[in-house]
């Protein structure tokens, strides 16, 4: 693994008891999806939080600003942004540790943000469309094109990286894994459910986004894997309990406004009345004491 503009040497003193990664497709997935799981997890003064997005939640606009202010795909990275560092600032026990950088992982350049507890990554790899088709303003590429082998690569929007078919991406995410983990031995993996007899019509980036996760993550003894239930949640009943439930409105609503804040308009009715009060999963594990989510309806 190569790695530049950072310094990646760990003290034992760094490990954490806990690290839990939450693997999304776009900016806002798992806010809508993965909390308070997410929210939780950041409170944990002990456990450190990776959120990767894996695609530049775009919708075929690449850099393009559409008529607005910014480009789309950085007014979604802003509200990403200032939903992680909003629940980190929540607990002012955790020092203040801010690093942003471009890493590389794999010979891919990935765009890295650290604040506290907690680190996103940006891949910026095109929004492949619900369907996986791709838009023409990014060529039709997509993560699942790339997995069936129709496209030989698949490159970020803003040009910095592109990888060759899906094992490179797919062992670039095991680099991220492996040094974000350290070693520590606690791992919960907290992805998209891509078993579409349990969560049918989803998006096909969330799909591919679990496929690659878990690929990656396949020889990790131990972890314990959470598959979280996407726009089919929304014909289930609401499910949180009202603490809940305004743990994942709050963190929701400053990712909107994150948005906002870049000229880019949001959709808050219509999310607020299919995911805010519902959250849905099926944990696996591989060994260890099950996995603490008793406020959390399982699949």
């Amino acid at each position: 693994m190569s790695m530049t503009n950072d310094s990646h040497t760990k003290s034992e003193h760094d490990v954490p008891q806990r690290v839990s990664f939450y693997f999304s497709a776009h900016q806002d997935d798992w806010q809508l999806f993965m909390n308070p799981a997410a929210f939780k997890d950041v409170l944990d003064g002990d456990a450190k939080c990776i959120f990767v997005h894996m695609t530049a939640g775009d919708a075929g606009l690449g850099t393009g600003n559409g008529e607005r202010k910014h480009p789309l795909y950085l007014a979604r990275e802003n509200g990403a942004e200032s939903a992680i560092r909003f629940m980190a600032d929540t607990d002012y026990r955790v020092p203040i540790e801010t690093s942003i950088s471009a890493m590389t992982f794999n010979s891919h350049p990935i765009r890295r943000v650290a604040y506290r507890n907690t680190v996103a990554y940006f891949l910026r790899l095109p929004d492949g469309s619900p369907g996986g088709t791709g838009y023409a303003g990014t060529g039709y590429q997509s993560l699942k094109r790339l997995a069936e082998d129709k496209i030989g690569t698949i490159s970020a929007i803003d040009g910095t990286t592109s990888y060759r078919r899906w094992a490179d991406l797919v062992a670039t995410l095991r680099r991220i894994i492996d040094f974000e983990r350290g070693q520590t031995r606690s791992i919960y993996l907290n992805v998209p459910e891509r078993d579409p007899a349990i969560n049918p019509g989803d998006h096909s980036d969330h799909f591919m986004t679990a496929k690659a996760a878990l690929e990656a993550s396949e020889k990790l003894a131990g972890a314990r894997r959470l598959h979280y239930m996407g726009y089919a949640g929304a014909k289930f009943p609401e499910n949180l309990s009202g603490r809940d439930r305004d743990m994942k409105c709050a963190v929701y609503a400053v990712t909107l406004a994150g948005v906002l804040a870049f000229d880019h308009p949001i959709a808050w009715q219509h999310y607020d009345q299919s995911f805010i009060g519902r959250n849905y999963f099926r944990v696996e594990e591989d060994r260890g004491t099950p996995v603490d989510r008793s406020t959390h309806h399982l699949l």
